[in-house]
């Protein structure tokens, strides 16, 4: 069986496609406590995907920490390692934040670099928003981040190609457009276009046998999640309120309730916010006249009366836009409410019985420094997608 590390892990988007694609994970390093406790509870503790080194410990841990503790351990792994997957915090390069090239989490990139160098594994593959194929405005950097890693690999000895992919083309209800990275090492004469090559051409059999189409919209990832479909306490506890359950709609929702799921009435992280009744006023009024799928800010904020920083009504019949750590971003398609976890959730692909740990939201200085359940989901990567990038990478490692 393959094996491979997981960088920057989070809640475990990319380890579980990977699981499904039939990979064995040698250890996951990820520095917040919550989304670790995900990636914990779902894929070391429930799935024993993780066969994990004796001299690690399993915990939440910092990249920057292990390079420094683990060097002479890290080295020994060097050539035993198929793979080594995930790519570094996003936040500072994203087109949805602010786009801050001092970001403390941009440097990460070379704390990537570096691990690679030390493992030096037959296969990388790299994932990061789209900006980080640009330049900062005003910035120092001459170069994108993303030119100054192919560089860098290169001078590694691997042969690495880039691309942009739209994740609302392989199945995903989301316009997710993510930069995929891979690279081999020269000494193998594997061409990644390769990979970029097969990912395209498989997926058609690849979405048959999950029995989806390539396009799949909000309403058919979600329509069966509904508050109208009635409520109950909410497991977590305070005074919220948790949704059931109706019964599946789409093939899309087949796949991802289990059979478990298709009997369990009430729904892991599918927690209601508390609107006031104002908000709930605004979000009727946004439902019955606002343009779907285009952000309301600038001349519709005062249009509509708008006080947070912008929202985007979303289409049912069409994929959602890329979602966010922030669930104010976004306004259910049919009621007057935001998304839940797991609405997110099942946007990003993730099965219901992936459950997420820790508080559902935070604020403030705590961004920077909390993965809280909405953070968790909002940064990973699509679990579906991921199964797809393992099959290829088998594949081209004829390990089918």
């Amino acid at each position: 069986m393959l094996n491979y590390i997981d960088l920057f892990s989070g809640c475990g988007g990319l380890a579980l496609g990977l699981h499904f694609a039939g990979w064995k994970g040698l250890f996951a390093i990820e520095k917040e406590k919550n989304a670790f406790e995900t990636l914990k509870y779902n894929l070391i503790e429930n799935k024993n995907h993780f066969s994990w080194v004796d001299w690690l410990p399993k915990g939440n841990l910092d990249i920057d920490d292990i390079l420094k503790k683990y060097e002479t351990e890290l080295k020994s792994l060097a050539g035993s390692v198929d793979l080594v997957a995930g790519g570094p915090p996003c936040q500072g390069f994203s087109m949805a934040g602010q786009r801050i090239e001092n970001d403390s989490r941009n440097k990460l990139v070379y704390s990537y670099i570096q691990f690679i160098e030390l493992i030096k594994p037959k296969v990388l593959f790299f994932e990061n928003v789209k900006g980080f194929t640009q330049n900062f405005k005003n910035g120092d950097s001459k170069i994108p981040y993303s030119q100054i890693v192919v560089q860098k690999l290169k001078s590694l000895e691997y042969d690495v190609e880039g691309h942009i992919i739209d994740c609302s083309e392989y199945g995903i209800p989301q316009k997710r457009k993510r930069f995929i990275l891979v690279g081999f090492l020269k000494k193998s004469g594997i061409n990644p276009n390769l990979f970029f090559e097969l990912l395209k051409t498989q997926k058609v059999d690849f979405l048959r046998q999950k029995g989806i189409n390539e396009k799949t919209s909000v309403k058919e990832a979600i329509s069966d999640l509904l508050e109208a479909n009635g409520k109950k306490h909410c497991p977590d506890g305070g005074k919220f309120f948790s949704g059931v359950y109706n019964g599946v709609e789409t093939s899309y929702q087949d796949l991802l309730r289990s059979k478990k799921n298709k009997i369990k009435k009430i729904v892991d992280s599918h927690r209601f916010a508390n609107h006031r009744k104002e908000t709930i006023e605004l979000f009727k009024n946004l439902l019955a006249n606002a343009p779907r799928n285009k952000r309301l800010d600038g001349n519709y904020k005062k249009q509509y009366n708008i006080k947070k920083r912008g929202i985007t009504v979303l289409d049912k019949d069409s994929p959602a836009p890329t979602l966010t750590s922030h669930p104010d971003d976004y306004l259910h398609y049919a009621e007057p409410r935001i998304l839940t976890v797991r609405e997110y959730a099942r946007i990003q692909s993730f099965p219901d019985w992936f459950e997420f740990k820790g508080k559902y939201t935070t604020g403030g200085k705590l961004r920077k420094l909390e993965a809280p359940r909405y953070t968790q989901v909002g940064n990973a990567i699509p679990p579906l997608f991921s199964e797809l990038v393992g099959l290829v990478l088998k594949h081209i490692l004829n390990y089918d």
